[in-house]
């Protein structure tokens, strides 16, 4: 029984100890996302900042480096959100990790050029850090477009064949309409009877004679009226 009891703590407290180094880490990626979350916003205004407040080389630097990276971070976002929905994407997700490797690359070198204070080597690199970073950002938005694009023809997909349901439901639910409408012309093509029109010899034999005034009958009496006087031969 103590064995067994002994046990039981060995056990709760190595579950303890794991559930305690689970959250920690946790807590920590946390935080790491947070901070480095913080850092590229701080580093993206930055750039901003110096795409428009310094001309020349430098500038058009800064302003490459934030295109770079704006495309790398959108395109990585909508693949990760895509995959979670379509496998095929998985693939397109491969793809882009071995592009991100050269645009960390890409970015690394476009930040030393930024603190380069040789400026006319650095005007001389310019067009071939240039390419390179339209060409990266060119596979990305490719990327992320056509992911996009078959996302929406999926759900274009199933919109049209959910309507193709609905008609068909709201066609049963209104069952009536078909009924009537089969019925009416039915109803419509019933002729009705119609008078037989009377020859001229008709009327006298089916028709009774009636004298033009009725004779005159006898009228009531009531209790409280007088005795009728008799008419007069004379009148």
């Amino acid at each position: 029984m103590i064995a067994v009891v002994a046990l039981l703590f060995v056990l709760l407290t190595v579950l303890g100890v794991y559930a305690t180094v689970k959250a920690v880490g946790a807590a920590k990626r946390g935080v790491d996302r947070t901070i480095d979350q913080a850092r590229r916003t701080v580093e993206d205004h930055t750039l901003r900042a110096k795409s428009f407040a310094q001309p020349g080389p430098v500038g058009e630097i800064a302003q490459l480096r934030l295109k770079l990276r704006t495309s790398m971070r959108a395109t990585q976002d909508a693949l990760r959100a895509g995959v979670a929905e379509d496998e095929s994407l998985r693939e397109s997700l491969g793809l882009f990790q071995r592009l991100s490797a050269h645009g960390h690359e890409l970015d690394g070198e476009l930040k030393r050029l930024e603190s380069e204070p040789d400026r006319a080597r650095l005007a001389e690199r310019l067009p071939q850090v240039r390419e390179r970073t339209e060409r990266v950002i060119g596979s990305a938005d490719s990327l992320r477009w056509a992911a996009r694009d078959r996302a929406g023809r999926f759900a274009e997909d199933d919109l049209d064949h959910l309507s193709a349901q609905i008609d068909v439901e709201t066609g049963a639910l209104r069952h009536w309409t078909t009924e009537d409408t089969a019925q009416t012309p039915q109803t419509s093509r019933t002729p009705r009877p119609q008078a037989r029109p009377r020859t001229q010899e008709e009327p006298a034999a089916q028709e009774p004679a009636r004298p033009a005034i009725d004779p005159t009958g006898p009228r009531p009496t009531y209790p409280w009226q007088k005795k009728p006087r008799p008419e007069t031969s004379g009148m």
